[in-house]
């Protein structure tokens, strides 16, 4: 705690006369270009690793990065909070991008994979069943990375699944299907830092480079045409 006061300290008085014209015009409107959903674990810090300012993204954390799927008439079957969130960026904000961000060695997806039942958090347990289509896909089907850990080979289907659940949602369908929104599943990893984006064409999540990078923003400049 004692750093995270001095830490406010720090940017009121080194930082925050960088930032002072945008946040004086922030105080009137935001227009973030996305909704990133991602998982609550301190090690995952959105700004710092896509080197965002404010204004620029409209951020969604919870326990998985998990989004329970809606019924048909669009209403979520899980808690409100992410249904309220992702109703807000698309209708009010109208941001053109959706990405959901998993991340290695997540303890969710250890509590998931393993069933431990040990912590008695009858809250969380509930919680995590969003992502028991995850596990059932790893289980039956394989996953998309031999290589990596199993908790971690769940952490990418994981990422899969709640997009999945994102186009249950009917604004979300619809300006999808209309062109006006994508959906992207991106993965961290945490002991080397690197970001990887996830492509059909070779059904695995590639590292994004320079090259990488190149081609995911040209798919998005033909996309907007």
């Amino acid at each position: 705690m004692d750093k995270l006061i001095m830490g406010i300290v720090e940017f009121r008085e080194k930082l925050l006369p960088q930032y002072a014209d945008q946040f004086t015009k922030l105080a009137l409107a935001q227009t973030p270009d996305a909704l990133f959903i991602t998982c609550s674990d301190s090690r995952v810090v959105p700004d710092l690793l896509a080197s965002t300012h404010p204004g620029d993204l409209f951020t969604m954390r919870n326990v998985g990065n998990l989004i329970p799927p809606a019924t048909a008439e669009g209403i979520s079957t899980g808690d409100l909070s992410e249904a309220s969130a992702i109703e807000y960026a698309v209708l009010v904000l109208k941001v053109s991008n959706i990405v959901v961000c998993g991340h290695s060695e997540c303890g969710a997806m250890k509590a998931v994979y393993t069933r431990n039942a040990k912590l008695k958090a009858p809250n969380l347990d509930k919680w995590l069943c969003h992502a028991n289509n995850a596990a059932f896909r790893l289980e039956h089907e394989g996953p998309l990375d031999e290589r990596l850990k199993p908790h971690d080979q769940l952490s990418q289907l994981n990422v899969l699944v709640q997009l999945e659940h994102l186009m249950t949602y009917p604004i979300v369908h619809q300006q999808v299907a209309a062109g006006a929104l994508v959906l992207s599943g991106w993965w961290f990893n945490i002991a080397s830092g690197d970001m990887y984006a996830y492509e059909r064409r070779s059904r695995s999540f590639e590292l994004i480079d320079r090259d990488m990078a190149d081609r995911m923003i040209a798919r998005l400049a033909a996309r907007a045409r």
